[in-house]
């Protein structure tokens, strides 16, 4: 007599897990914001940010971990608190602030080790934002 034991198939990796963990996002927010600083393509949108961007990368990298399937501490700290959506909504955002913004994060994936699938997905997901950001 066989007895078959029922196995539960191992979950599929989550785009946190795809995109390298938190480590990897940290990299992604730390180029982001380096360009940011440093290219002047990149004024429009350095100047709405205040001077020590330090407490905004960490806010971001913590958003985006969760956002891609990471741990929740992000969220976790704001029960029923604003979205970033939300968050945006008193900052004076065009769309060519909206479009610096993506182009920059188009510009610090590209220094990522991720698969084209799951770059084409984020990227279409940050496009989504940015236009929604737009609120001028």
């Amino acid at each position: 007599m066989t007895v078959e034991v029922a196995t539960k198939a191992p979950a599929a990796p989550t785009p946190f897990e795809l995109f390298g963990g938190a480590v990897a996002v940290r990299k992604l927010v730390d180029r982001f914001y380096d360009l940011m600083e440093g290219d002047p393509d990149y004024a429009a949108l350095r100047a709405l940010h205040a001077a020590d961007l330090d407490p905004m990368r960490d806010s971001l990298t913590g958003f985006l971990i969760a956002w891609l399937g990471g741990p929740r501490d992000w969220f976790d700290a704001r029960p029923g608190g604003p979205c970033v959506m939300s968050m945006h909504r008193k900052v004076a955002i065009d769309s060519t602030v909206a479009d610096q913004w993506l182009f920059a994060m188009s510009r610090a994936l590209d220094s990522c080790a991720i698969d084209a699938p799951l770059r084409s997905a984020i990227i279409t997901a940050f496009t989504r934002m940015a236009g929604g950001m737009v609120n001028r």
